[in-house]
């Protein structure tokens, strides 16, 4: 399932550009264009879901997945072990600008609480 003037399911598509750092299965995950921490990748899932509410709805498990993912873009960047921040934004008042599911991985330098 695709929406056709979604950003992310063209960038899974290969109609726009991204940096890849993994593909999985149903999952890819590319570097933030604007970054807000050292390591920003984001991953999504390669179906389209509007948000993270709608995934978790569907119940196939992808945010399980996407929790792997992040677990692995972590070590490979080298953020593991220091920490790391997995953020879903869901819905406008919460600051999601693309809605199709995607994990924000945040790390390499401080993070404060509360964030925003």
């Amino acid at each position: 399932m695709t929406e056709p003037d979604c950003l992310f399911c063209k960038i899974v598509a290969g109609e726009v550009p991204a940096n890849i750092v993994r593909e999985g299965e149903r999952t890819l995950a590319f570097r933030d264009i604007n970054p807000q921490a050292p390591t920003h990748v984001l991953i999504i899932p390669k179906e389209h879901h509007p948000d993270a509410a709608a995934a978790g709805r569907a119940g196939q498990g992808l945010l399980d997945e996407i929790a792997r993912e992040a677990q692995a873009v972590a070590e490979a960047d080298g953020v593991a072990e220091s920490g790391y921040r997995l953020v879903f934004n869901t819905g406008p008042g919460a600051g999601q600008t693309v809605f199709h599911l995607h994990g924000h991985v945040l790390g390499g330098r401080g993070l404060e609480w509360p964030p925003g």
